[in-house]
């Protein structure tokens, strides 16, 4: 599976919907650099999300981002804070994980500065970098997983190079 996704030929981005892409949100490297820790904790509740739930496809994904994108555009541009539920648990499940993480990226950015610095604009240019990236990334297939395994090549549910002692067994060489 893995090899047949090296082979595949990239999307076309003009058969991608770019109105669902929120074509109006500028995301520039400079912001990609100073919220780095925002979109990799972002990204690792995703990674942890999808491990929790094998049955998560990229689809689930993308739809929690995009309703999650959704709801901070509207309360970004108008101020109003309109939650975007959706009927479907897993959606749900992947949403709930997010703003936790947001939550505590806001909790310890309080915690050490003073004062929070992360502001709504933020986390919704994070959410559009994460659903471009995913959309980039998945076939488009009902049950893409191209973009799930590409997070969790990001984040390894066990790093090779961080082990226990006893995990990591001897490091003596016997000729």
């Amino acid at each position: 599976m893995q090899q047949a996704r090296e082979h595949e030929k990239p999307r076309d981005p003009n058969e991608l919907d770019q109105a669902a892409l929120f074509p109006d949100v500028e995301v520039g490297e400079q912001f990609l650099y100073e919220r780095e820790h925002l979109l990799i904790g972002l990204s690792f509740a995703l990674a942890k999300t999808a491990r929790a739930n094998r049955a998560l496809a990229d689809r689930d994904l993308i739809s929690s981002l995009t309703s999650l994108a959704r709801s901070y555009h509207t309360r970004v541009n108008s101020n109003l804070i309109i939650e975007d539920r959706t009927a479907n648990l897993a959606h749900q499940a992947v949403a709930s994980e997010i703003e936790q993480m947001v939550k505590e990226f806001r909790d310890t950015e309080q915690k050490h500065t003073g004062f929070a610095r992360l502001r709504d604009s933020d986390v919704l240019k994070t959410f559009v970098f994460l659903l471009r990236m995913g959309v980039s990334r998945t076939s488009g297939r009902p049950k893409s997983r191209a973009f799930v395994d590409f997070l969790f090549a990001q984040f390894p549910e066990s790093p090779a190079g961080i082990t226990a002692p006893e995990e990591a067994g001897s490091r003596i060489i016997v000729p």
